[in-house]
Parts: C-alpha cells; structure tokens; sequence
C-alpha cells in the first residue's frame, strides 16, 4: 500500500476518533480534506476489518450511514460507568427545542411556559454558546447561536 494512502487511512481514523459523534462521508471528507467519497468509503471499510480483526475493546460501527467508534460488546458494561453524562440538562434541552422551533422568542414567554428556573437554563444555554439574548422592551429577545445550527 502506498504510504500516501496509510497516511489517509490514519487521518480518517483521527478524524472518527476526534469525533463525538457518527460522521458521514461528507463530514469525514470536511475533516481531512480528502475529496473522494469512494476512497473515503473504501478506507473506512478497511479499517473497520483492521479493527474487527485485531485484539482491542474498540470497534469502528455504522450507523444510518454514518461511521463511529465504539466498543466491542464485552466491555461495554465493565466499563460504561466512566461515560460522560449529558452536556445539557434535561430542562436547558426542552428550553432550547422550543427557541429553535420558535426563534427569536421572548424570555417572558419562556418563563410562562417553562417556569422560573428558565431563567437558570438561560444561562446555562448562554454559557455554552447554543443561545443568545438581546435586549427587547421589559423583556430579551432569545436567539439561537450557529453552534446550535
């Protein structure tokens, strides 16, 4: 195999590695610069043999298309516990599905829906860049951010 190629094989499987989540051939393509789709696709069945083949907990998956790694079932439940939990809490999520379905929505109107403890997913949502707010009468204007697109 031409090195050029191994050295594409190794930035693919950076790249979905890196990666928080499944990637498709467009995104792996983004990532690494390599134009391909074909070659991308080709290089990633190869490594997801290569891994399949080799003694290691880890495993590269496709799901719906898009490509991840995981681990092999046998270890998953010895060491699921060490997982990250979410990086949104369960209420700041709900606030931020109905600014993204609703946008540019009042925060008087969120804290009629959603209550007072809006106001702390506000700034949880603010914090982490997926909203911001503009100043709007008595009120503020809430918008989502292009982290959140």
């Amino acid at each position: 195999m031409p090195e050029e190629t191994t050295d594409y094989k190794r930035l693919i499987e950076a790249a979905l590695f890196m990666s928080p989540s499944a990637m498709g051939l467009s995104e792996i393509s983004n990532a690494t610069g390599i134009a391909s789709p074909g070659m991308i696709e080709k290089m990633v069945n190869e490594l997801i043999v290569e891994y399949d083949q080799r003694d290691t907990a880890l495993k590269i998956m496709t799901i719906s298309g898009k490509y991840m790694f995981s681990l092999k079932d046998p270890y998953v439940s010895k060491v699921s516990s060490l997982a990250k939990g979410p990086d949104i809490s369960r209420g700041a999520l709900r606030v931020l599905a109905y600014i993204g379905k609703n946008e540019e929505v009042l925060q008087s109107t969120l804290v009629k829906y959603f209550g007072t403890s809006t106001y702390d997913y506000i700034k949880e949502l603010t914090e982490k860049e997926f909203i911001e707010s503009k100043k709007y009468k008595r009120s503020k204007k809430i918008l989502t951010t292009p982290k959140f697109a």
